[in-house]
């Protein structure tokens, strides 16, 4: 580990991003945040973290940002953002990103990925992460990828707290079995991956001990609580009307797939590298026993 030298995250004013700061932070460690020209980084800057103005689509800003520092995770994704050049972003940006670090010498590259992404070609923003994956490990460049599954904040970043009105929404069919990750278990292994041992290369599912469904967490959460979540029908998708093309087309039919995908029960984790790599695996209900109590409901035991 160079302690002396930054890590920088990419990402960092996001939500994903935000809390691998503050984990990498609570590990004394330098952080560098690369943020776009614009951006508010106030809350980064308030907590003692250098900002490198720059954009992933601008090569020449990445080298500058990553120029001395030891190590770089990214949680970028142009897609959750909404961004209207998503696809470039995530694929363009993200071969630069892995390009700037190997240029400047970048110790290792900890890459967010997603779950089953080297499965799904027909879910564009699963296949992109793919491809970053395969560029990293094409031009030699030290990486481990970590591949989470859904993330459990979802219910409630969208939204009502469902723990709270006691109507848990889900995206796809109630009853579809698939791994979940809370994120800030997840910041806490991006983080960790930093300086962890002999992963270099390793794509590492993360999730919990078993898969469950939604039904399956609001009855966890029932339980916990003590009252009744019940489940409701699944989230409709916007669709545009007449076939209309342009970026909302391609967002709806990309989450449409995501969401097949979801239904197939095919997105399910391995997590056995990462107890390995990280310790031990939760269980969905430990998992959701610290989401709820971090959401500020009392729980049982």
């Amino acid at each position: 580990m160079s302690g002396s030298q930054p890590v920088l995250v990419v990402g960092a004013t996001g939500y994903v991003g935000g809390q691998v700061v503050d984990e990498l932070l609570a590990r004394n460690r330098r952080v560098r945040a690369l943020v776009r020209p614009g951006t508010d980084a106030g809350r980064l800057e308030a907590l003692g973290v250098e900002v490198s103005r720059g954009d992933m689509l601008d090569l020449g800003s990445l080298e500058t940002a990553m120029t001395g520092a030891d190590a770089v995770v990214t949680t970028a994704a142009g897609y959750t953002r909404g961004l209207p050049n998503a696809d470039e972003v995530d694929t363009i940006g993200q071969a630069n990103l892995g390009t700037a670090a190997a240029r400047t010498g970048v110790r290792r590259f900890v890459l967010t990925s997603i779950l089953t992404c080297d499965q799904t070609p027909e879910v564009p923003h699963f296949w992109h992460k793919k491809l970053a994956e395969d560029h990293l490990e094409a031009i030699g460049m030290p990486f481990v990828a970590l591949r989470p599954g859904a993330f459990l904040d979802n219910f409630t970043r969208y939204g009502a707290d469902p723990f709270a009105t006691g109507r848990l929404i889900p995206t796809g069919r109630p009853d579809a079995v698939m791994t979940f990750v809370r994120t800030a278990d997840l910041a806490g292994y991006l983080a960790e991956a930093v300086d962890a041992p002999g992963v270099d290369g390793e794509r590492i599912d993360i999730g919990w001990t078993r898969p469950v469904s939604a039904s399956e967490v609001a009855e966890i959460a029932s339980r916990l609580l003590g009252r009744r979540i019940e489940v409701g029908a699944a989230a409709d998708l916007p669709r545009p009307a007449g076939g209309s093309g342009g970026r909302t087309w391609t967002m709806t039919a990309d989450m449409q797939a995501m969401i097949d995908w979801f239904d197939s029960g095919k997105y399910v984790a391995d997590p056995t590298r990462q107890g390995q790599v990280f310790g031990t695996v939760p269980t969905p209900e430990e998992a959701i026993a610290r989401f709820l109590v971090g959401l500020g409901h009392e729980v049982r035991g």
